[in-house]
């Protein structure tokens, strides 16, 4: 059984403070629009893998490469470790962390400009992509999916009918491919009433802001993630 904070959208003041470390978490999900220096404060004070997505009002994902020396790179200059320091980005790849798979796709649908924001059309290749990703990942070791982690939710399934929290089409597509045990998102503020659970097949949709608690069955049992590394 793996222990999971998911978070998303809202900093809770409840996650501040020394009793953190009492919720015993095994893993950090989180979905998007949170501040950079919220996740490494709980990966530092929790001391568990953060694994999160970006969210239409974060910043782009910088996308320096660490060399084997140790020294991050950009263009093949040295730069800045990029962040969230600590924690991994799962936008669009496979992450196995703290005994789980997990799958993930940021943003949301386009409705102004900035980064994490994509037409149905562009969210429909970025689906794609990940999917083929999955095909040959279990290839090789045939394990499922355990968590689908997105920021927004699917077309129909806890969205709005405002543009900025429309859902997104090509979701449908991912859940009745992968059928994860859990879809976790955010975006759509409950503004102080919790949203429902949503069932699509064996997946549960759970809207986890600004916070949740989970104890997720792996699928299968394989190695947590270790120094931010992926899925082999």
């Amino acid at each position: 059984m793996v222990r999971v904070l998911a978070v998303a959208d809202e900093v809770s003041d409840a996650l501040w403070g020394p009793t953190v470390p009492s919720l015993a978490t095994d893993l950090v999900l989180a979905a998007g629009d949170l501040p950079w220096d919220y996740l490494e404060y709980l990966t530092t004070v929790l001391d568990r893998p953060v694994v999160f997505v970006p969210g239409n009002h974060d910043p782009a994902v910088d996308d320096a490469r660490a060399h084997r020396s140790g020294q991050f790179l950009r263009a093949g200059l040295p730069c800045e470790p990029p962040r969230p320091t600590g924690c991994v980005n799962a936008d669009g790849a496979v992450v196995d962390a703290g005994g789980l798979r997990i799958a993930g796709l940021g943003g949301c649908v386009r409705y102004r400009p900035g980064p994490n924001q994509y037409s149905q059309r562009e969210y429909a290749r970025r689906a794609a992509r990940l999917l083929r990703r999955v095909t040959r990942l279990q290839r090789r070791d045939s394990r499922p999916v355990d968590v689908l982690l997105t920021h927004a939710p699917p077309r129909g399934l806890g969205d709005e009918t405002d543009r900025p929290h429309v859902g997104i089409d090509a979701l449908h597509t991912v859940l009745d491919r992968l059928q994860p045990q859990w879809h976790l998102h955010g975006h759509i503020h409950p503004h102080g009433r919790r949203r429902p659970d949503r069932a699509v097949g064996v997946t549960t949709i759970r809207n986890v802001i600004p916070y949740r608690l989970l104890e997720i069955t792996p699928a299968a049992t394989t190695p947590a993630l270790v120094g931010g590394r992926r899925a082999p």
